[in-house]
């Protein structure tokens, strides 16, 4: 067995594990600090509008041998505005400038046309009006409105409310980080960076529902045994599924950064990096909130709860027991009826190294087993 696979068994068996949701202020501090951060480079940069949401023009020319980078530059002084020239097949240019007029459109073609030496009716021109956009970007935000309230709803259902609230927190806290990165980076937002929105959503709230699945699993009958809080068995459940959520998260992103960083950035084919960085960004942080935020946050909630609450201080109170009758060198009985099951069977979603389990039964009496008989 390789040892990540060796390690995957013993955080599921929960022989080794990390205290994520013990350490949740971290988490907490460090993912505010990144949506400020996100917050204000949408305030401050805003967001790069594609001409689809912004209006603008499209001129194709035929084929020639000027350089796009010179049509470039033709176009943005032409048009006072950035330009996107792109080299089709055998030699033509495709050149995308945004927020133009009817007269700066008429004069970047006539520009465009003197520079390649040929007539102005044979530079393609194609005025796309902010309509069209502001359609797909007003139906985009009807369908991410239904899809939350239908995720809030499944799973208030499937599992609870609180669940469903902490899921919604990390599919907000995943888009805003992903939009945030958009401003910073200045790229170009297109129908297709909110494709890519739409899909990384679904993605994060997979890896969430995995993750709340085991914790629901390991929290059954939970107040009926005194040796875990809520919040350690909610760390087991996390730990358990951590190895899966981390080599499904490294598979999806491999093939999105060969989009974005060989197509998009080596090879230079730019609208691959419309949906690809959306993706790359919304992976990252879909795969993040969901171990350092969905789960630490239901913890934190399900801790307010009168059950958990009446739950920790039993537990607190049996390992005080525990500790000082452990410096008289005997082990307490499980009091609670049912406890002795779980010691026993130690199913997948409790906490608890077995070596306490098989030693606690061993003393038990004041000698080994061996010698009873």
């Amino acid at each position: 067995m390789s040892k990540l696979g060796n390690l995957g068994a013993r955080l599921y068996r929960g022989e080794v594990g990390y205290d994520f949701v013990g350490k949740r202020k971290i988490w907490y501090g460090i993912s505010i600090l990144i949506t400020i951060t996100a917050i204000v480079g949408l305030a401050v940069r805003g967001l790069n509008m594609g001409i689809e949401f912004s209006g603008g023009a499209v001129f194709t020319t035929p084929s020639t041998s000027v350089s796009a980078e010179a049509a470039r530059e033709t176009a943005e002084q032409t048009s006072g505005h950035t330009a996107i020239v792109q080299k089709l097949g055998n030699g033509p240019l495709r050149v995308q400038v945004s927020d133009l007029t009817t007269e700066q459109s008429r004069a970047t073609q006539e520009a465009l046309a003197k520079q390649l030496g040929v007539s102005t009716d044979k530079v393609n021109t194609d005025i796309v009006g902010p309509s069209w956009g502001d359609e797909i970007a007003k139906k985009a935000w009807y369908g991410l409105g239904i899809f939350m309230i239908l995720v809030v709803i499944y799973l208030a259902i499937a599992f609870e409310w609180r669940m469903a609230i902490a899921a919604l927190i990390a599919l907000i806290h995943d888009l805003t980080i992903t939009v945030g990165v958009y401003a910073l980076v200045g790229f170009e937002v297109t129908p297709g960076t909110v494709i890519g929105l739409l899909t990384i959503l679904g993605y994060s709230l997979y890896d969430t529902v995995v993750v709340f699945d085991g914790l629901k699993e390991g929290a059954k009958d939970i107040t009926k045994q005194t040796r875990f809080t809520y919040s350690e068995i909610a760390n087991r459940s996390l730990n358990g599924t951590l190895v899966r959520s981390i080599n499904t998260t490294v598979v999806a992103l491999l093939p999105v950064a060969g989009l974005l960083f060989i197509g998009g950035g080596f090879l230079g084919a730019g609208m691959l990096n419309d949906i690809s960085l959306a993706l790359f960004v919304g992976l990252a942080a879909g795969a993040y909130s969901s171990i350092f935020i969905a789960t630490p946050l239901v913890a934190d909630l399900k801790e307010r709860d009168p059950q958990m609450k009446a739950l920790a201080k039993r537990v607190r109170a049996k390992r005080a027991a525990q500790a000082a009758k452990g410096e008289s060198g005997e082990e307490p009985r499980d009091e609670v009826p049912g406890d002795e099951e779980e010691e026993t069977e130690d199913p997948a979603g409790v906490v608890g190294p077995r070596q306490s389990a098989a030693r606690a039964r061993g003393t038990r009496g004041g000698r080994p087993q061996g010698k009873r008989r």
